[in-house]
């Protein structure tokens, strides 16, 4: 099986040469550059497996250099960042982060966050013409639409801007209205890990989810918290 490939984005050339070692012991092939435009370069490239992307870069917002990636490569998303507050998470999880990691960080807490990623390595969804293979392309509850086939989501006919992660979510849920999904099983089903480090990205995925939908007018179905255990799609 060849090496999984990972591009470290990090312009601190000690936290990047920390970061390279780290996971090269860990046996990944890795790469790593010290500007968002280097990124950006090698991704077109070589797309990796996955990216650890510093937010804090010299030449560009890491939340703008994470939109092009994510425009460009399913590969998964790493943040870095020493701006752990709440509105910095939240942004960078909307233009499609899979998850972040606040600095300081343990270098073993990042190989093993780099390794759940990576266990089940993520391709582009495929596009199948077979109506067999595909029951029920598009689900339609009250005044939302989730088209599993184009993967848009609508509200009254208008398409709601989504990141991959926020449709997949939506999609989860809208699969078994009504019913309680855990975090642990949309971690499992969006995220195709169980490592409960992550049940915090399930919230703030979640967060940015909800805030789009009212944002673009949905009232109905809603996304409900089931306190402690987990959210449910209801009318």
């Amino acid at each position: 099986m060849p090496e999984q490939s990972v591009l470290v984005v990090e312009d601190t050339q000690e936290i990047r040469e920390l970061v390279t070692t780290v996971l090269e012991r860990a046996g990944f092939a890795v790469r790593a550059v010290g500007t968002g435009a280097d990124a950006l370069a090698e991704v077109r490239r070589d797309p990796p497996d996955l990216i650890v992307l510093d937010l804090g870069l010299p030449d560009a917002d890491g939340t703008e250099i994470c939109r092009q990636i994510r425009a460009e490569t399913p590969c998964y998303v790493l943040m870095l960042t020493a701006r752990a507050e709440e509105v910095d998470l939240l942004i960078g999880l909307a233009v499609g982060a899979d998850g972040y990691m606040a600095k300081p960080f343990s270098p073993r807490e990042l190989t093993a966050r780099v390794q759940a990623m990576l266990r089940f390595p993520r391709t582009m969804p495929a596009v199948t013409t077979d109506p067999v293979a595909a029951p029920e392309p598009v689900r339609r509850l009250a005044e939302l639409e989730v088209d599993e086939e184009s993967r848009e989501v609508r509200v009254d006919g208008a398409v709601v801007d989504l990141t991959r992660t926020e449709f997949d979510l939506l999609a989860a849920l809208a699969s078994r209205p009504g019913r309680v999904l855990q975090r642990e099983t949309l971690l499992r089903e969006v995220w195709q890990t169980d490592w409960e480090g992550n049940l915090r990205l399930v919230e703030a995925h979640m967060s940015n989810l909800r805030r789009k939908l009212v944002a673009a007018g949905l009232s109905s179905p809603e996304i409900r918290t089931v306190r402690g255990v987990g959210y449910r799609l209801v009318a």
